[in-house]
């Protein structure tokens, strides 16, 4: 015989109950402190003008070398529409950081084995961009007369940058990778791992979008997004994908059973 019998909830301890919360902001008070990190390491390559500059006319040649698409032909479009290029600097300056922040809240709470697989991915790479910081210091295009390319930023605003010479807060010769496309190439990753349907590969937006704005405001090079690519592929053979649990399961683990059965 089989009898349904309503399960008594238990009372939760406080402590447990606050557990999930402790452990979210130490979550998050560790990607802020790898951001925190990443802006003081690019402080140390700061001085190495005059190289960063060559170099940054170096990456110009090579890309011609290579017949990449001139970066000019995507910005002088953005500079004939006031609108367009503030967007265009708005997204570059306030979509980077919090897109990944959702992103990484999101898969903590909904998908813990991929959260923890895409904290481990952007913190080694962004180690070893910092490392590739330290040992080419690169002059993003706007900085790079050679270019004729403009600060959009400086011109329309909004801009995250102030003089280069009296720039305190950041070191503006760090182009190459652009951890910009490469954070967010890591984001489409995990979302379109761990999501359904066709329109999932949506998420592949954010990416372009972000490679075609860091290139059309002049702050970086197409190179820089390609070593970022380069860069997330080694990483990701180092640390492969989590397999994503099937959905019958993952239902199954999120809905609380109100009723059990047992039988006799």
């Amino acid at each position: 015989m089989e009898i349904a019998e309503l399960a008594v909830p238990r009372p939760v301890a406080p402590g447990r109950r606050a557990a999930p919360l402790r452990r979210a902001a130490r979550e998050l008070l560790l990607v802020a402190t790898l951001f925190l990190l990443y802006k003081v390491a690019r402080m140390a390559v700061a001085g190495r003008v005059s190289t960063a500059l060559a170099n940054g006319e170096s990456i110009w040649h090579v890309e011609r070398l290579l017949h990449l698409p001139d970066e000019s032909a995507v910005q002088h479009p953005l500079l004939a529409y006031d609108l367009v290029a503030h967007l265009a600097n708005g997204y570059y300056a306030y979509v980077h950081f919090p897109a990944t922040v959702l992103t990484l809240v999101w898969l903590y709470l909904r998908h813990p084995a991929h959260y923890l697989w895409t904290r481990r991915v952007l913190a080694c790479l962004t180690a070893g961009a910092l490392a590739l910081h330290l040992l080419l210091p690169l002059a993003p295009p706007r900085l790079t007369a050679l270019t004729g390319l403009v600060d959009t930023g400086r011109r329309f605003g909004p801009t995250v940058y102030g003089p280069p010479d009296t720039d305190t807060l950041s070191n503006q010769y760090a182009a190459m990778p652009s951890l910009h496309v490469g954070w967010a190439l890591v984001v489409a990753v995990a979302l379109v791992a761990v999501t359904r349907g066709r329109l999932r590969w949506l998420w592949v937006a954010h990416p372009i979008v972000t490679l075609l704005v860091v290139v059309a405001t002049g702050n970086h090079y197409w190179l820089d997004g390609v070593v970022a690519a380069l860069m997330l592929g080694v990483v990701h053979l180092a640390l492969p994908m989590p397999a994503e649990r099937p959905a019958r399961e993952s239902e199954r683990d999120l809905s609380p059973p109100a009723l059990r059965t047992r039988a006799r």
